[in-house]
C-alpha cells in the first residue's frame, strides 16, 4: 500500500507494479474509441437500461467498467482475494473522480468469491441477462505491460482449469446469453457459438440461452 494506491509487485523484478485504474490508461482509450462499436459491448447485447451483466472473471476490471459505461448494470466476481483487493482499491479511488463516480455508484459492484458458487446461488433468485467469461489463457500479446499483468495475475490466481465448468454454470444461469472471450483463432470454450464478434486479435463467442 503506497500513499496513492494498493499495488501488486514482483520482488527483485524491475518492471513496475500492477494496480487497478478505472480512470486512465487502456480503459479510457477504449471508451474514447466509441462504445457502440466495441465488439464486447455488441456481444453482451444490452437491450434495456436495466440489462444485468455478470463479469464472472473480473480480473483488473477493464471489461467491467467498459460495460458499465455502455449502460449495463455490472457485477464483477473475482475469486482471488489479492485481485479482489486491487479491484476494491480501484473502485475507492475512482469515486474521487466526478466523471467516473456516478458510473461506479450506479452501475458497478464487486463480489469476492468463486463465480460458480455465486452464479448457482443467483440462478433462481435473480438471474442476470448475460454472463461474461474471460478465462485466463496462454499469453500471446507483445507488449511488456500486458505480459507483466498477465504473469502477475497468473501467479496469484492460477490457471482457469475449471473454465469449462464455469461456462456450463453460466449457461444454466443467464437469461439471454453467455459471452466468452477467446483468441481469434483459438477453439471455442463450448460448442459452436451462435454469434461471433471479432477484433484484431481476439473474438467474443456468444451463446444464446
Amino acid at each position: 500500500m503506497t500513499d496513492e494506491r494498493l499495488e501488486l509487485r514482483e520482488v527483485a523484478v524491475r518492471t513496475g507494479p500492477v494496480y487497478v485504474d478505472f480512470v486512465n490508461g487502456p480503459t479510457a482509450v477504449r471508451r474514447r474509441a466509441g462504445l457502440s462499436r466495441d465488439p464486447l459491448v455488441r456481444a453482451v447485447g444490452r437491450k434495456t437500461d436495466s440489462w444485468q451483466v455478470i463479469d464472472a472473471t473480473a480480473g483488473l476490471g477493464r471489461d467491467a467498467i467498459l460495460l458499465a459505461f455502455s449502460g449495463c448494470q455490472v457485477t464483477m466476481i473475482e475469486r482471488s482475494p489479492i485481485v479482489a483487493a486491487l479491484l476494491g482499491d480501484g473502485l475507492r479511488r475512482a469515486l474521487a473522480d466526478p466523471r467516473i463516480a456516478p458510473v461506479i455508484v450506479d452501475r458497478l459492484r464487486l463480489v469476492a468469491g468463486d463465480a460458480r458458487s455465486v452464479l448457482s446461488e443467483w440462478a433462481e433468485s435473480s438471474p442476470p441477462d448475460a454472463v461474461y467469461i474471460d478465462p485466463m489463457f496462454p499469453h500471446r500479446t507483445k507488449t511488456a505491460l500486458s505480459k507483466k499483468e498477465m504473469r502477475l495475475c497468473r501467479l496469484v490466481s492460477g490457471d482457469d482449469r475449471d473454465a469449462a465448468e464455469l461456462f456450463e454454470t453460466a449457461c444454466r444461469t443467464a437469461r439471454h446469453r453467455v459471452v466468452v472471450k477467446r483468441w481469434l483463432h483459438a477453439p471455442p470454450l463450448g460448442p459452436a457459438p451462435a454469434i461471433q464478434y471479432k477484433g484484431r486479435s481476439i473474438r467474443y463467442d456468444v451463446y444464446l440461452t
